[in-house]
């Protein structure tokens, strides 16, 4: 499954602050607060510090987080970060995601598919740049200015060499400010390491988002550049002993997505018209999955990536709901509103050099009832399989001839020179495709396609004609050879003539709904999309003129550092200490999934430290996006790994209560504990300890 982590399948279904408390914020790596870090906890970072957390952190660019933790080229994630490698190597009847994977020496690292890492080389603030091209213009003029001048800044910054260097323009403070982010690419990863899902994801879903927390939710990778293992010499050594309660913690990721920065009227319209019709399309589709899975241990191993993305997004628009329901918060919301706009209009000056966003915002977002679910169904695919490999192949193949034509800055955003490589990596990974599953997902989704937009839509009868759902996928799935990375790398080299010429059925509905898709496409961003950005950047700049640069900008899936420390929280009443240890985690297993420990860890009972630590929680302001993320103390030395948050957590992408929302760690000293004892791989373990092969 391409891209298909929690953080990705929420952003499907949903498109799209005030002055930090606390040890609240996702700070970028250019404005630090060192002030408040120095008055809480004593502690000034100097540049040699930020220059190795920002080198030594990575972004897998499928949606999580990593580090580098060696000299040569060793990376740190979560296992669960590393599901889409672990099923894509798991050809006939192997099944790494299940029973692990282990490399027992340098020649059997696999490469995976289609993983790319990402480490920040540099950030450039480019507000002057973005701001002069969009200035007075709006609707389709505005979306096409800021394409031109994103192209433009991605194309001088990669300068001309797109295999090595990934650029990105990302708006900050929802439009108060631009950056344009210069990453080194990693494309060539190999798997090292990875256990068996059950010690991983220990507890399953009842465990899940919840503390106390028994996971060993790790995956070692290695980047390799020219066929050898990548020098890095900036890397997070590993502390053995992992931290103690009320040290001083650092997470460095990145985060997502957060809305903290948005209007009630966008919030309450996300919750209304996204979340509620996403959360109910999800759990259709986890019903459909759980139902294909009892077919046989084959459909199990088929849908399990699919199904884990599921139940993690069901479980955080849950917490978003809740959130977004609460009356305090809306109290809350609505008063800031408030007084904003009362700033805003207080003079007749403001009000010339603000306007009236509001406005802007509501009529906007009432444009975007109407068209977000054609959009979603369409542009968003999710009408056509859109979860499976094959239509996902299909429309890149056809965007990408007809994009790579025009000139750079008229182009879609992914398909510019800049971002090309990682989209031609994807379409030529060498995967495995189940026809079954694909059938499923594509029955499924043409019956939503032809919920959703009614059996009278006119796309609906061009897709459909006089078949259902099932017949049209079977037609699809039968017929069309993009399950061939050949095929695929022979329709990408072809471009446009090899796509005309094509008569693969999944090629042709790709073409026969890609009008209709672009139109929807336009006609969201330009009359939502575009006055909201230019209503938000209002907004932003009056913040920015009322209490100055104080905060940090909402998450954008770009380096993040959080600061906090190791410490439980009170539940019911009643004390939740901030560690769990090995004799917990056997104690807590019964022998039945979800709670059965794999083979390995009930053999090497005897050699472990019963009192090692083993999963600890901080109060780091974290969201989905951090999965993967190292936990580092005052010397840049890894102590954890970020893999979930606590059931508090969930209402994070809107605020931050920091009495009770906590990150969950796996604590280093289970790492190198486990590796060492239960898998039985010195050369991994005096890696990690040493910091070299």
């Amino acid at each position: 499954m391409k891209q298909m982590c929690g953080l990705v399948l929420a952003g499907l279904f949903v498109a799209g602050a005030g002055t930090a408390m606390a040890d609240e914020g996702m700070w970028t790596m250019d404005h630090l607060p060192v002030k408040q870090m120095q008055q809480q906890y004593g502690f000034t970072p100097t540049q040699q510090w930020i220059d190795l957390v920002q080198h030594a952190a990575l972004r897998l660019a499928q949606g999580c987080s990593g580090s580098f933790v060696s000299a040569n080229g060793l990376v740190m994630t979560n296992h669960h970060c590393a599901n889409a490698c672990l099923s894509q190597l798991s050809k006939g009847h192997e099944d790494y995601m299940s029973n692990g994977y282990i490399a027992l020496k340098q020649e059997d690292e696999p490469k995976c598919p289609d993983v790319e890492l990402n480490q920040l080389e540099s950030i450039t603030d480019v507000t002057a740049q973005v701001s002069a091209a969009t200035a007075g213009k709006s609707g389709a003029d505005r979306v096409m200015a800021e394409r031109a001048i994103d192209s433009k800044l991605e194309q001088q910054c990669v300068n001309g060499d797109a295999k090595t260097w990934r650029c990105d323009v990302i708006t900050l403070y929802n439009g108060g400010r631009y950056a344009l982010y210069k990453y080194r690419r990693y494309q060539d990863v190999r798997l090292v390491f990875a256990p068996e899902q059950s010690i991983a994801f220990f507890g399953g879903d009842p465990d899940n988002f919840n503390f106390p927390r028994y996971d060993l939710d790790v995956t070692f990778f290695r980047a390799y550049v020219n066929g050898k293992p990548a020098n890095t010499p900036q890397f997070f050594k590993f502390d053995t002993q992992g931290p103690k309660a009320g040290d001083m913690t650092f997470v460095v990721g990145n985060p997502g997505s957060t809305r903290r920065g948005l209007t009630w009227p966008q919030l309450s319209a996300l919750r209304d018209f996204q979340i509620v019709p996403g959360y109910a399309l999800l759990s259709e589709l986890r019903g459909m999955l759980w139902e294909y899975a009892r077919g046989g241990a084959e459909q199990g191993k088929e849908s399990q990536e699919l199904q884990f993305g599921i139940e993690n997004s069901i479980k955080a628009y849950n917490g978003w709901l809740q959130t977004l329901a609460d009356d305090h918060f809306v109290e809350q919301k609505r008063a800031q509103d408030a007084a904003l706009r009362q700033w805003m209009a207080a003079t007749p000056e403001r009000r010339a050099k603000y306007g009236d966003p509001w406005t802007e915002i509501d009529r906007a977002q009432q444009r975007g009832k109407d068209l977000y679910m054609r959009y979603a169904m369409l542009e968003r695919g999710i009408g056509f399989g859109q979860f499976g490999e094959l239509f996902h192949d299909a429309r890149t193949l056809v965007r990408a001839a007809a994009e790579r034509v025009k000139p750079d800055a008229e182009r879609l955003p992914d398909y510019r020179d800049a971002n090309l490589p990682a989209v031609q990596q994807t379409v030529e990974s060498d995967v495995p495709v189940y026809p079954q599953y694909e059938e499923t997902l594509m029955a499924w989704s043409l019956g939503k396609l032809r919920q959703t937009l009614g059996a009278d839509d006119p796309t609906v009868h061009e897709v459909l004609g006089k078949d259902s759902p099932e017949q049209r996928a079977q037609q699809l799935v039968s017929g069309t050879r993009l399950a061939d990375p050949a095929v695929r790398k022979q329709l990408w080299d072809g471009g446009e003539k090899a796509i005309e010429a094509s008569n693969d059925p999944m090629i042709l509905l790709a073409r026969q709904v890609d009008a209709e898709s672009r139109k929807i496409r336009k006609a969201y961003e330009d009359e939502v999309v575009a006055p909201t950005d230019k209503a938000n950047e209002a907004i932003a700049k009056a913040r920015f003129d009322r209490d100055g640069l104080t905060s940090y900008p909402d998450a954008t899936f770009t380096l993040r550092l959080s600061y906090g420390k190791v410490v439980g929280w009170n539940e019911n009443g009643e004390p939740v200490p901030p560690f769990t240890h090995f004799d917990g985690l056997y104690k807590r297993a019964t022998g039945a999934d979800p709670f059965k420990l794999p083979e390995s860890w009930v053999k090497a009972q005897g050699k472990l430290d019963m009192s090692t630590p083993m999963d600890f929680v901080t109060d780091n302001d974290i969201i989905g996006g951090n999965s993967g993320s190292p936990v580092i103390d005052r010397e840049g030395h890894a102590v954890g790994l970020i893999f979930d948050g606590n059931i508090h957590s969930l209402g994070g992408d809107f605020v931050y209560d920091g009495s009770n929302n906590r990150a969950v760690a796996v604590d280093t000293a289970a790492l190198v504990e486990s590796v060492r004892k239960v898998y039985n791989l010195p050369r991994l373990a005096d890696e990690l300890t040493q910091g070299h092969l």
